[in-house]
């Protein structure tokens, strides 16, 4: 196995795209600008009523480290997917991006490849419709030691704390990381997961990780407040990192008792699938390269912003060229 940059663990799931606006989204009874887990025949039923799709891999930390990758991190992701036909097609597309996806395709089974239907509306925000499938059985044996203890960051997604094996398989790789001198940290990603499963979570950030990255509604979610503010202390009480995103209110880095805001400037979002993701593979190709902490997150930023300027949740930009026209290579 390779020493990697970046490693994440995460759901390989197939982000199917199309735009709707709200109407259609009342209609089909989608909540508009939030994830909604839901059953296999209620994705057939929303897959069947999209027009214009628009199929790449996804799933929030597999895009982040995609997102690294197209940086010029070396960068694995370990995920399940089924030897089905968006199995293939999922594994096939992370290595053909240069992320080696460490795991092959499950034979057999009856849970297929994880799937979501994200309806964008003309404001840009998403609405994200997600069929986990055979993600859900994650568990430590799909995570090889020989990976994670030779990462040098490792990147968790919260979205896998719905399932006990998950929590465990989590453990034991930010533990092998860290003993190997690495750094592991977590995308909290959605307020609802904190909701379901806050306490684990709380368990996790104290004992075992370096750092948090999550949105104002994400952090605040973890101490059940409406005061950012607050919410940022606690968390940087027992994590020595906490990465804040605002939207177009910038970004909040706390390191210990240190706090520093990062502006950023506001555009209007062709789609914002995936900002947060790329923010994140931003300032976490920033963290590898060694950079300072207000560099990472102008870098995250820089990310950010070339992906809401697109359909999409990956950059499609020439990103090393990107980062020289910003004075950040």
């Amino acid at each position: 196995m390779s020493n990697y940059d970046l490693v994440g663990i995460g759901n390989a799931v197939v982000d199917v795209i199309t735009q709707a606006d709200d109407s259609f989204l009342d209609h089909m009874g989608i909540e508009k600008g939030i994830m909604q887990l839901i059953e296999q025949d209620r994705a057939e039923l929303l897959y069947g009523a999209m027009d214009g799709r628009v199929q790449t891999p996804g799933g929030s930390v597999a895009n982040t480290i995609a997102g690294a990758g197209a940086l010029g991190l070396e960068a694995a992701f370990i995920g399940r997917v089924r030897d089905d036909a968006l199995g293939r097609f999922y594994a096939d597309a992370m290595n053909e991006n240069g992320i080696d996806f460490v795991n092959p395709p499950v034979s057999g089974g009856e849970l297929p490849t994880s799937r979501s239907m994200i309806f964008v509306s003309p404001d840009g925000e998403r609405s994200m419709n997600t069929y986990l499938g055979i993600s859900t059985g994650l568990t430590s044996d799909d995570v090889p030691r020989a990976v994670t203890s030779k990462a040098k960051i490792m990147f968790l997604e919260g979205y896998l704390f719905d399932h006990d094996a998950g929590k465990s398989a989590f453990r034991e790789a930010a533990r092998a990381t860290r003993a190997g001198g690495g750094k592991t940290g977590i995308s909290i990603s959605d307020a609802f997961c904190v909701d379901r499963h806050r306490a684990d979570f709380l368990s996790l950030i104290q004992h075992d990780l370096d750092f948090v990255i999550g949105n104002e509604a994400e952090i605040q979610s973890l101490f059940e407040t409406d005061h950012l503010g607050d919410a940022l202390m606690m968390t940087a009480a027992l994590c020595p990192l906490v990465v804040c995103t605002r939207s177009g209110d910038g970004v909040t880095v706390m390191e210990g008792t240190t706090r520093l805001d990062v502006p950023v400037e506001r555009v209007k979002p062709v789609d914002a699938t995936g900002a947060g993701d790329q923010f994140a593979a931003g300032f976490l190709f920033g963290m590898a390269q060694g950079r300072d902490l207000e560099t990472c997150a102008r870098i995250g930023c820089v990310c950010a912003s070339e992906v809401i300027s697109h359909i999409g949740p990956r950059p499609e930009a020439d990103m090393p060229k990107l980062l020289r026209e910003n004075g950040f290579l």
